[in-house]
């Protein structure tokens, strides 16, 4: 598996606080990727870390919250990185964090292994078939891997056929199922 820079807190005990940190995460969670509103930018495994500091404010001289968001594209011309961005600047701005800064890293480069489970389970429930297998971003040698059939996220069906390599955005491919003849999105492996 690829390496993963996350820098997620860890979960407190029962009748713990959280951290500024912890709270600036679930707060980040929520904001919801604008091509696939189903999916949190957490489901999609893009959100890599928030850092919480507190620096001097502009009129009192007192200390203010200051938040730093990383977050990695799904690839490098995603377009929908600039609504990303503005979505997590109005989503603390609207819980008084008067300072964010969101930065995007290109490394190491995002791949579908690093979606969650719920959020493949979104996709499947959404219509779009999730990806299936592992990335080969890692660098894996050996066996030349195949392509493996694409279950119809309406029938279950495994008889699909891909239509365009490239869907709705650069990230999907369009197929169609050949029991149900329906079309739908799958969510390539990448």
């Amino acid at each position: 598996m690829p390496e993963m820079y996350v820098s997620h807190p860890t979960a407190t005990a029962a009748g713990e606080q959280k951290t500024a940190e912890q709270k600036a995460w679930e707060l980040a969670a929520t904001v919801c990727d604008p091509e696939i509103p189903v999916l949190t930018i957490e489901d999609l495994g893009i959100l890599r870390g928030v850092r919480v500091t507190r620096e001097p404010g502009a009129d009192d001289g007192g200390m203010v919250p200051a938040v730093q968001i990383t977050i990695t594209p799904t690839y490098s011309g995603c377009p929908a990185m600039d609504a990303i961005r503005d979505d997590l600047t109005t989503a603390f701005a609207r819980e008084g964090y008067p300072r964010v800064d969101v930065d995007m890293v290109l490394s190491p480069a995002w791949t579908t292994d690093w979606m969650s489970e719920a959020g493949k389970a979104k996709l499947q429930e959404y219509g779009i078939a999730p990806p299936s297998g592992r990335s080969a971003a890692g660098g894996h040698s050996g066996p030349v891997r195949l392509s493996l059939a694409v279950k119809c996220p309406q029938c279950s069906s495994l008889n699909t056929k891909e239509l365009t390599r490239f869907g709705s955005t650069s990230c999907k491919a369009l197929y169609v199922c050949q029991d149900c003849k329906e079309p739908f999105d799958y969510f390539k492996v990448l």
